[in-house]
């Protein structure tokens, strides 16, 4: 059996420390958590995403995981990580999804089955793709936009340094959290 853990962001450099990127800082957290050595992301030009393949016992013992981040935009998340369940066989049970949630407070975690987007794009485009099928959905808090900052420019924000902090520290317990469910 395969587990497919995915990292909601957006590419390139300039989105890199965004908020909007909160979920690919859980990917890049449970890749330095692989054994014997840090994992690392690669390219797989089939489904648009980078990907790194974890044999049995390297993450979890008794299934192979895959980790992989989405080279599409936050909005456009469904078609590839529909690929990437197609490659890599993977259930909708077995698809965890991580990605920033608003009505979080900043460094909360929240793991589910199924439920509503929330009003997250990236989450309604992969909902839509896999016909409304539930899956595994982990939520790290980013807090809400402060004053009237439109929610849509407020993602696209860096953290701040002491958000950063939190940030790094949420990445931690959402791994544990998606580990713990894995267990």
């Amino acid at each position: 059996m395969t587990i497919l853990i995915v990292g909601l962001g957006n590419p390139g450099p300039q989105y890199a420390d965004t908020r909007h990127n909160a979920g690919v800082a859980v990917i890049e957290e449970l890749l330095g958590r692989t054994t014997p050595m840090p994992a690392t992301l690669s390219v797989h030009k089939r489904t648009n995403t980078e990907v790194a393949e974890l044999a049995a016992g390297r993450l979890i013992a008794g299934d192979q995981v895959v980790l992989a981040r989405t080279r599409s935009f936050m909005n456009l998340s469904g078609g590839p990580v529909k690929a990437l369940m197609e490659y890599f066989r993977v259930q909708p049970s077995d698809l965890y999804v991580v990605y920033d949630e608003l009505d979080l407070p900043l460094g909360e975690v929240k793991l589910r089955e199924g439920g509503g987007d929330h009003g997250h794009n990236g989450l309604k485009s992969v909902t839509k793709s896999l016909g409304g099928k539930p899956y595994n959905k982990v939520a790290v808090g980013i807090g809400r936009p402060p004053g009237r900052m439109a929610p849509a420019d407020y993602v696209l924000k860096p953290f701040t340094a002491k958000e950063q902090v939190e940030l790094t520290i949420a990445a931690a317990d959402a791994a544990d959290e998606i580990l713990r469910a894995l267990s």
